[in-house]
């Protein structure tokens, strides 16, 4: 049996992380970070303390082990698309809903908090 080099291990070990659809999907997580922390779009921390963010808001939770609180990634989406639907008393503001945020921008998001 043929044994490998360490150069060649770590390639190959790393092609996963190089491969365009890595590149993709760190570059939506890198948007859904943008937009929450863009307070003309997402504004997550007016409300929320996220990793990172300065000046975060305390009427909503801390936005963190988001995959362990929403294992399911339609609750979530659901969630940020319109709060109101799963709590009629909710003061988050349904950006999908109201068009704040498109289809697209609250998956970017979803896919950034499911780093936190």
């Amino acid at each position: 049996m043929r044994r490998l080099s360490m150069f060649a291990l770590a390639c190959i070990m790393l092609q996963p992380l190089l491969s365009p659809q890595a590149e993709g999907e760190e570059k939506q997580v890198d948007l859904g970070r943008e937009l929450s922390f863009n307070t003309a779009k997402g504004n997550c921390l007016a409300c929320h303390r996220i990793q990172g963010g300065e000046q975060p808001g305390n009427f909503g939770p801390p936005l963190i082990q988001m995959k362990l609180r929403y294992p399911e990634r339609d609750v979530l989406y659901k969630q940020i698309w319109d709060a109101t639907e799963a709590n009629p008393k909710s003061i988050m503001p349904p950006f999908g809903k109201h068009g704040i945020l498109t289809d697209e921008e609250v998956d970017a998001v979803v896919d950034y908090m499911y780093t936190l």
